[in-house]
């Protein structure tokens, strides 16, 4: 008799266990079918910066204190995907990073960027706001100044930068 309970017994456990087996997958298939309004897709990543063509070139211009100097240059989305990006300067060299004074204007003349160069890199830069759809092209207009107070003492300063740009698909 103790023979037959024990093997009553491991049969309730038997068929509770497939129950709950069933169970699990009959609500795990019924989340999957009911998230037809979720859907993953992914994009090529494809930005132009300015044609690859530097904004300044180094000589170009010769600063000195009171200067300000104002060049044109775009960002193109050529993905197949709505993008936001940041701007940012690389490979920052020379001490005139930490003295000229940059801004990154849009269009309509609003500043999106502004600081010393030397700062106004990938990891202290946030993305901007507004995503470029695809194909969609922002002109800009970025401005460097020497302040007058930076004084001669750095008149035989150097800099050298990369603008750079990076970008990731929006949702």
């Amino acid at each position: 008799m103790n023979k037959t309970k024990k093997l009553s017994v491991s049969i309730i456990v038997l068929i509770l266990l497939i129950a709950g087996l069933c169970i699990t997958s009959l609500a795990l298939a019924y989340t999957v079918i009911k998230m037809e309004n979720n859907r993953f897709q992914t994009g090529r990543i494809e930005i132009d910066l300015n044609n690859g063509e530097p904004v300044i070139t180094a000589d170009e211009f010769l600063f000195e204190p009171g200067m300000t100097v104002e060049k044109p240059f775009y960002i193109q989305n050529k993905g197949t995907w709505a993008v936001y990006y940041k701007l940012y300067f690389a490979q920052v060299e020379g001490n005139l990073g930490d003295v000229l004074d940059v801004t990154i204007l849009n269009e309509e003349g609003q500043s999106l960027l502004t600081g010393k160069l030397s700062t106004l890199t990938q990891g202290n830069v946030a993305a901007l706001e507004n995503a470029l759809e695809v194909s969609e092209r922002q002109d800009m207009t970025i401005r460097f100044h020497f302040p007058e107070e930076s004084g001669n003492a750095q008149q035989s300063g150097s800099l050298t930068f990369e603008l750079s740009a990076v970008a990731v698909q929006t949702k």
